[in-house]
């Protein structure tokens, strides 16, 4: 028996996973770190704690499942996206990583787009400048820490920068660096043109991959730290959602997910770079090769019931604590009873401004309709249906593009909710599915070190082998001609406000 590792470097921890070859998980182990936030609005993590994770995650695994290391073919990396980590030239981290939810950029990424030009950005890297993006990020560390930026002689992503701990090799893959706003996306390299013109030292990056090719080896050091065998291969891997997407077997044109976590992501599979000209959706290179995907992201999804059950849910949290359940799962019992369009109540989840696709950091959340006879059970079907509403306008987009989901897979926190998933088949009107595994970015790392190793031949074959899915949820048409009214409102109660949210941003 061969095994498979795959280690999702993410925000709030790291998750390592042994999997045999049958894609059955053996033995996990997850470490969580902190989230600084110097100032308002910005947020930093230490690349060393990630570091000191993986190490004890990896050991951990390894201890649990008592197997031989030189039995492990190889070990993929998944992990958040956009991150920038600085390294001098000994290797050794000069800062704190600037992660994919600080907003301090926003200067730098007028800068970029005044400087390529709106439409060329969008052609090279199939995506606007963005303050998550990590382009702004180097731009501002450069006007605002110029004597460290000076030492700078590697720049890498938050999984990469574990693998040059593992292996001693700096190296990326296509998938990931698609967020950085330095790829040419549709080539899957580095855009010379864009590091002239934004005057990007082209040495300061790492080479580029393809997410199942191997890119180095577990070097003595780490051998010793982690008990793994000197020489195991580490294969490029990919970003959070492209892991997800390999994990999840969305690899094949007719494919997606949607993601209800703290953000909100629908993630669809294309053949070809299918680029929306107003940025109002991702477009990156997929983790298959000569693929790519198109994905957006809303910034507070799951996060809206996460606010909502902090601040106004204590009762249903204790009731949830005496019965050992998730306090979710008695905030959406409450929800069900509740009819479709909770009672003509509607709410807006911008809690954190909106990317996707709406790309406006001024808009905030709001309850609409508001009226004496609501009561707690209609505020959290509002919440949970407003999200969707949010998901169903990115859909709308990719539809426009000409991507078509023949159904949805769902996952992350809000896929556990039938409730929720209900709403998403009736809102998208397609059958929606959930996997067995729920491993998600760490099965997906680990399937690419199966495919770079030769244990499978290729990406879908290999999700064919190991993924297997549950009984799917199918629309209500009734429900589903209810929601389009109350979708149309939402999207017109927006319009209507756009422009006293700016006003709002400047109030005081």
């Amino acid at each position: 028996m061969q095994y498979m590792i795959g280690i999702d470097i993410g925000t709030s921890g790291t998750k390592t996973v042994l999997f045999d070859e049958g894609g059955i998980a053996v033995a996990s182990s997850t470490v969580e770190y902190p989230l600084y936030q110097p100032q308002n609005g910005w947020a930093e993590q230490d690349p060393l704690l990630w570091w000191d994770a993986v190490v004890s995650t990896l050991q951990s695994v390894l201890d649990k499942s008592g197997i031989d290391s030189a039995s492990v073919a190889g070990v993929g990396l998944s992990g958040q996206m956009h991150g920038l980590v600085m390294l001098d030239g000994r290797g050794e981290v000069l800062r704190n990583s600037i992660i994919w939810c600080d907003g301090r950029t926003a200067k730098q990424c007028e800068a970029i787009t005044e400087r390529v030009g709106a439409e060329r950005l969008i052609e090279i890297t199939a995506n606007p400048a963005l303050p998550g993006f990590t382009a702004s990020k180097i731009l501002w560390v450069r006007e605002n820490e110029p004597e460290l930026y000076a030492k700078c002689r590697h720049i890498l992503l938050p999984k990469d920068y574990i693998r040059y701990k593992l292996t001693g090799v700096f190296a990326t893959e296509v998938s990931d660096a698609s967020g950085m706003n330095l790829l040419d996306v549709p080539k899957r390299c580095w855009s010379n043109e864009i590091l002239s013109v934004l005057e990007i030292n082209s040495s300061l990056l790492p080479d580029m991959h393809e997410s199942y090719e191997i890119t180095g080896r577990i070097n003595a050091e780490t051998a010793k730290l982690t008990g793994l065998r000197e020489g195991t291969p580490v294969v490029g891997g990919a970003g959070d959602n492209a892991a997800a997407a390999i994990g999840t077997g969305v690899v094949e044109t007719g494919r997606a997910f949607t993601t209800i976590g703290t953000s909100g992501v629908i993630f669809a599979h294309s053949d070809g770079a299918e680029i929306d000209p107003e940025g109002r959706v991702h477009t990156f290179c997929a983790a298959v090769p000569n693929a790519w995907t198109v994905m957006s992201c809303t910034l507070a999804a799951g996060g809206s019931m996460q606010w909502f059950r902090n601040n106004f849910c204590e009762a249903e949290t204790r009731i949830a604590a005496d019965k050992g359940v998730d306090p979710y799962e008695i905030m959406s019992g409450l929800a069900k009873e509740s009819p479709v369009g909770a009672n003509r109540l509607l709410f807006l989840p911008f809690l954190m401004g909106e990317r996707s696709p709406l790309l406006d950091a001024d808009a905030r959340g709001l309850f609409f309709g508001l009226s004496g006879i609501h009561t707690k059970k209609d505020m959290i079907r509002a919440v949970m249906e407003g999200v969707v509403y949010s998901q169903r306008e990115c859909l709308e987009v990719l539809r426009g593009m000409g991507i078509s989901p023949r159904e949805m897979l769902v996952t992350g926190g809000g896929g556990r909710s039938p409730l929720w998933r209900q709403m998403i088949a009736d809102n998208y009107n397609c059958p929606v599915v959930t996997v067995r595994n729920k491993e998600g970015p760490a099965l997906g790392a680990a399937i690419l070190a199966g495919v770079g190793t030769g244990l499978f031949e290729n990406i879908p074959s290999a999700c064919k082998q190991l993924i297997k899915y549950n009984e799917p949820q199918m629309p209500n048409e009734k429900s589903a001609e209810a929601y389009t009214e109350y979708f149309a409102l939402y999207k017109q109660i927006y319009q209507n406000l756009k422009n006293e949210f700016k006003t709002l941003a400047h109030c005081g």
